[in-house]
Parts: structure tokens; C-alpha cells; sequence
């Protein structure tokens, strides 16, 4: 009786089995297995024409809530805009897009989202004052149409709507695009007249979505050899 004492009391109290606490972790299955799962058996369903072309309309109705011709080529869509335009027609017969011409300068057949009307009449009737700052964007961006609805300015470089390239902006115009890697620069027209583009640029890497840049062409020529080379030093 002594020994069996003893053997239980080195082992310790026996542990309790029954349901485990709440929020306690208890292995079911193997480590791979942990996270959030999703059916995703319905997204490998074949689907109609139709139902493509839906889903496509509706994407470039939200990603730019105007859609023009203009806007379905630059996004690379299947068809092109004749391949939306059947839904987009049938969306204003229901009522929930609205046809006119919002844009000047683009195409007749133009469709937009109830409030994108109403944010446009807003900004007319509102007026607009000039930016005091430039807007940097991404040159892929939606809200950056030069490359996709609209074509770029004149430019001595050859400016390109790829990924990791960036545009500054100053009153709905370019000024410069700074190609992916900070490297390269193209410059259009309004670059001349201000050095506000410059702050803008070395803000990209202040926030950190620029590495670093070191710039060694301007249009295509070795910045030193251009005139932009003692402004950017004296920056």
C-alpha cells in the first residue's frame, strides 16, 4: 500500500478528460490543413457568354463608373467594348446605368453609373480651383486614364502604362512618369513650368513605395547631358 502511495503521489493528480475549454487549440488534422477554407468548387463552373460579358461590364462599370470604347480597349477586355456593349445597352433599358456623353473627346457611346453622373454635375456646377500640389499615381491606376481612355501628351520620351511605373499629376495633367525600377524619366510639356514634380517624386520613396531613385535617363538621353540636370541636382 506504502509503494502505491508513493507511485501516485510522484505522478501527480490525474488530469480531468472532458470537453476543453473555450477558445482552447486542439490539434484535428494536420498543420497544412489550419486557416480559413472556401468552396471554390461553383468558380470552376463553365459559364455562358453571357454571363462573362456581365461580369466584365459590371467590373469596368465600378472600377471607372464612366465606360467609354476608349476604356474597354486600354483595359485589354475580350472583344473589346463591342463585346460589353450588348450588356450595357440592355443596363440602361433596366435603368440602372445611364448613356450620354459625359466625356468630351471620347467616344458617342458612353454608359455610367447613377452617382458617377452625379458627381460629375456636382464638380461642374461646384467649379474647380487649381491643385496646389501634385497627385502621384500609380501609372496603372484607373483613376490615371493617360495610356488607356486618353493618349499621352507629346512627349520626347516613350511613355508606357506598365506596372510599377508612376505619373504625376498637377490639374488632371501629366508631368512626368517615372518608369518601374526609378531609373528612367519621361517628361511632357507641363514638367517646364514647375518644379513641384520633383518634391513629388522624392516623396515616393519618403513613403516607401519607391525603393530608391536614382535617375540616369530623361527621355531616353543621360540626364547629364539634358537641361533638366541642374534643376533635379539642385533638388
Amino acid at each position: 500500500l506504502v509503494g502505491s502511495t508513493r507511485h501516485r503521489a510522484a505522478r501527480g493528480p490525474a488530469r480531468r478528460r472532458g470537453r476543453p475549454r473555450p477558445g482552447a487549440l486542439r490539434p484535428v488534422g494536420p498543420p497544412s490543413a489550419a486557416g480559413r477554407w472556401s468552396l471554390v468548387a461553383p468558380l470552376r463552373l463553365p459559364h455562358s457568354p453571357t454571363e462573362v460579358a456581365a461580369a466584365r461590364a459590371h467590373q469596368l462599370l465600378e472600377r471607372y463608373g464612366v465606360v467609354t470604347r476608349e476604356t474597354a480597349l486600354g483595359e485589354g477586355q475580350v472583344g473589346g467594348f463591342a463585346g460589353v456593349y450588348p450588356v450595357l445597352k440592355a443596363l440602361e433599358e433596366r435603368g440602372e446605368v445611364r448613356r450620354g456623353y459625359f466625356v468630351a473627346g471620347l467616344g458617342a457611346a458612353q454608359f455610367a453609373l447613377p452617382g458617377a453622373v452625379d458627381r460629375l454635375r456636382g464638380a461642374r456646377a461646384a467649379g474647380t480651383e487649381p491643385a496646389d500640389e501634385p497627385l502621384v499615381l500609380a501609372a496603372t491606376d484607373p483613376a490615371q486614364p493617360y495610356g488607356a481612355a486618353l493618349s499621352w501628351p507629346e512627349s520626347e520620351g516613350r511613355p508606357v502604362r506598365a506596372a510599377g511605373a508612376h505619373v504625376v499629376l498637377h490639374d488632371g495633367l501629366p508631368l512626368v512618369e517615372v518608369e518601374r525600377g526609378g531609373r528612367s524619366l519621361v517628361t511632357f510639356p507641363g514638367a517646364a513650368d514647375t518644379d513641384a514634380w520633383i518634391g513629388a517624386l522624392q516623396g515616393l520613396v519618403k513613403d516607401g513605395r519607391l525603393a530608391k531613385l536614382e535617375l540616369a535617363k530623361v527621355d531616353g538621353t543621360p540626364v547629364r547631358e539634358t537641361p533638366w540636370a541642374a534643376r533635379l541636382e539642385a533638388a
